[in-house]
């Protein structure tokens, strides 16, 4: 007896030092593949030495003696520290996942494979300017040796059992392609669904229900736009369709979350200096963050003796600045949702399927073949047809082909010429660069030392011939209905110094009359968060940084204050039952805040969210009973289009099961007590911390043990804000950035990032940073003191 217990101590034993032998080889492997950041290393095609600086967060202030040396360096510095987050976006904007995941990433593939933007990568860097060309090969060599240089590879691919593919000149190309799709692809498909409702639904209904305006409106020109009338009972009435779901069916879930952002400035007059950008741009979160924190310091190309010293972030696997300060100029992006994408209606021949009709004649369609590498599996292959216009993607509600003319299938998509904002001197030259620059259309808001602001479109705007709506696909088989190529810089939109010296900009519409009508509505957001920050700009005279960034944790909640009074007035008229005393204990602690404590603040947001989803929802089922393959769109606005059914309380647009629009917002407010019951007895359950609980994590995180994925992983720290105020946060969804500075002021200035700097675990700049940007504590825009250096030297 005793013998074998002593045997199977022996066992345990000897398992327990073999998992710790093991632990310890893995944790030694993982270590071989850190990045180098102190000493010195040899770098091929360096003309002279760099001097790389990490400070405490892990910033890289990066010094060079041109901007070629400092373009490679940047590429080995970005390689060694996000080399598998930089292959991730270049394979999934030319639609190569599967070769790296398997089958489990092949329909994604599929859908952007598509899109063949390798190839128009490719052709896109042959028709760059030579020094732009010059640059990306410089960049591109960095990154392989640092690549090469690391003793294991990248510790993902140690994860995934995969070598890393080295880097290509067009890759470069195809990251800005990936913010591409994540800026815009969502619009793209939402015009085919817009399509399929304004066929299904009369006139009247569809443009109440989509259209652009109402109380939020906040542009920069202009007035708020009128919200269209009520759609009378002779043209629309819920109760004339009888097959309509009643209240208990489940709700549609329509999605606030959109790639956004948060950008203002203020003009030098208030404050007695340079001007202030603020800005904070709104993605999904991960771990390490998108961007990467870098000051840049090489001589200026122009002015000999003066050095260019831009501080900002970069995205890796690009070698420009994207948003941030050279001490003249500060700059800053928002998602523009302008119209930079048409879906035209391919006339087919009647006995020829590959023949279309184009400017009067016929014309064969241009075939494809794209072979999908998948790791583990048969390769596939996928068959893609194109016309002059594009590629076809899709159907229209009636079965006609679609092809998609977008901007981003263009030659002029992406380029390297927003790096010329890194030694811009004025607001004017600034948004020139920025007008011609191959990015997705962005608002642009820059100020620079002397005081004055700015705003324009960056990136390339279509230039559209003929009468026809740039929302609905339509037939381009004529010469008159086409695209002419882009607008000029003089033809831009653009506002300079205006007179109220103050600009804000939040994914809505910026303008009115002509230059609106050249931008279209790619589907604005709901002008709320740019009414709130217009709102708190406009309340004060005189600025500084701190005043900016208190702006952009903004969490009060003002878009929701009419729906609290509503549901309190619901609550007093309803009869007394359970789930009124529910409610009104709920909605003791309102504050007017989207705070992590407040129970009142979650009761009012599903309050609302209840009464949109149980009436967006009958309109949908009057689409699918036509069209029963619909997908809705979501409606940004339909904010306006709700209240006013609330105000006016027409009975033909009451949905079905009820008697009257008291029985269904008591309904609604019903929904709400029995969501809260179903799920938990405790109420501290629906605090808004509860259900606004961090959810930030790494790429490989979902495919790896719990104890793993907690160790990669952000904490899950409950986190104030919302939508529809300048505070944007949900789980895995916010500001991807802030900062505020004043050009030539930039020690005044203040930044934060979630995620961290470094994709390494072990790194000690994993996750650098983030518990600050959670707490909103304002930490410097500069960089601290070098804590190392690493000498990269000629080879």
């Amino acid at each position: 007896m005793t013998h074998s217990i002593v045997n199977k101590s022996k066992l345990f034993l000897g398992l327990a030092f073999f998992l710790l032998g093991l632990g310890g080889i893995f944790w030694l492997v993982l270590r071989a593949s850190l990045p180098q950041y102190s000493g010195s290393a040899k770098l091929a095609g360096l003309a002279q030495t760099v001097r790389v600086d990490r400070d405490a967060l892990g910033t890289a202030t990066i010094q060079a003696m041109n901007r070629t040396d400092l373009t490679r360096g940047l590429g080995y510095i970005h390689a060694q520290e996000r080399f598998f987050e930089m292959d991730l976006m270049r394979r999934s904007a030319a639609g190569e996942l599967a070769e790296l995941f398997g089958k489990i990433a092949l329909p994604k593939d599929k859908q952007i494979r598509k899109h063949r933007m390798r190839a128009r990568a490719k052709h896109m860097f042959d028709n760059l300017p030579e020094d732009q060309r010059s640059l990306i090969e410089a960049y591109r060599n960095g990154i392989n040796a640092g690549l090469a240089a690391l003793p294991i590879h990248p510790f993902p691919y140690l994860l995934v059992r995969e070598r890393p593919v080295p880097w290509q000149n067009e890759d470069t190309l195809l990251v800005i392609l990936a913010m591409y799709f994540t800026l815009q692809e969502p619009s793209l498909y939402r015009e085919l669904q817009l399509s399929t409702l304004h066929a299904a639904l009369p006139a009247a209904v569809y443009q109440f229900l989509t259209a652009s305006g109402g109380d939020w409106d906040a542009p920069l020109i202009g007035i708020p736009f009128k919200w269209p009338q009520l759609p009378s009972q002779d043209e629309f009435d819920f109760r004339a369709y009888t097959y309509l779901p009643s209240m208990n069916h489940d709700q549609v879930e329509l999605l606030d979350e959109s790639p956004g952002s948060n950008s203002f400035a203020v003009s030098g007059d208030l404050t007695n200096g340079a001007a202030l950008i603020a800005n904070d741009m709104h993605l999904s979160l991960r771990v390490p963050n998108i961007w990467f924190r870098t000051r840049l310091i090489y001589p200026h190309p122009n002015k000999v003796g003066t050095n260019v010293a831009v501080n900002g972030v970069t995205l890796p696997g690009v070698p420009a600045t994207v948003v941030g300060s050279n001490g003249k100029i500060a700059w800053s992006f928002t998602n523009s949702y302008i119209d930079i994408a048409d879906w035209i209606r391919v006339v087919r021949h009647p006995e020829h399927s590959t023949l279309y009709l184009y400017d009067g004649d016929w014309k064969s369609l241009e075939i494809h073949q794209e072979i999908l590498r998948v790791r583990d599996a048969d390769d596939v292959l996928l068959e893609v047809k194109e016309t002059q216009w594009g590629p076809i993607l899709g159907y229209d509600h009636d079965g006609t082909p679609l092809a998609l003319n977008w901007v981003a299938h263009h030659h002029i998509a992406a380029d390297l010429k927003l790096m010329q904002l890194e030694w811009a001197e004025t607001v004017h030259q600034a948004l020139d660069i920025a007008q011609q620059s191959g990015i997705p259309a962005q608002n642009f808001i820059v100020g620079d030392h002397k005081g004055n602001i700015g705003w324009t479109i960056a990136g390339r705007i279509p230039a559209r011939s003929g009468d026809y709506d740039s929302n609905l696909p339509s037939d381009w088989s004529n010469h008159e209905t086409r695209w002419l190529g882009w607008l000029s810089s003089e033809h831009y939109p653009l506002i300079s110094d205006p007179t109220h010296m103050r600009l804000w900009s939040a994914n809505a519409r910026m303008v009115d009359g002509t230059a609106l009508a050249q931008l279209g509505d790619g589907g604005y957001e709901l002008g709320a968060r740019s009414k709130q920050i217009r709102d708190n700009l406009l309340a004060k005279v005189k600025f500084t940084a701190l005043d900016l960034f208190e702006v952009q944790l903004d969490h009060r909640a003002l878009f929701l204050t009419r729906w609290q009074k509503l549901l309190h007035e619901v609550i007093d008229r309803a009869p007394f039952e359970s789930w009124k005393q529910k409610l009104e204990n709920g909605l003791f602690d309102w504050n007017g805040l989207a705070v992590p404590s407040s129970v009142s603040y979650w009761i009012v947001r599903t309050f609302r969210q209840q009464v949109i989803d149980s009436i967006y929802r009958n309109f949908i089922a009057v689409v699918t009973h036509q069209y029963p393959n619909f997908s809705p769109p979501r409606l940004p606005q339909i904010e306006h289009a709700i209240w006013t059914l609330i105000e006016q309380r027409p009975l033909h647009f009451l949905p079905p099961g009820n008697t009257d629009w008291e029985d269904f917002l008591q309904k609604c407010a019903k929904k709400v007590v029995l969501q809260m019951g179903a799920q938990s007895s405790d109420g501290n359950a629906w605090s808004w911390g509860k259900q606004n609980t961090a959810q930030i994590q790494h790429p490989l995180s979902s495919v790896l043990p719990n104890f793993v994925s907690y160790w990669l992983d952000m904490p899950k720290d409950q986190l104030s804000g919302d939508n529809y105020m300048p505070h944007i946060q949900s789980p895995s969804f916010g500001a991807s950035e802030r900062f505020v500075v004043a050009p030539g002021s930039e020690e005044q200035g203040y930044f934060s990032m979630p995620g961290g700097q470094s994709g390494h675990p072990l790194s000690p700049y994993y996750g650098s940073g983030h518990q600050d940007w959670v707490i909103g504590k304002p930490t410097p825009f500069l960089p601290g003191l070098p804590e190392q250096t690493l000498w990269l030297a000629p080879n």
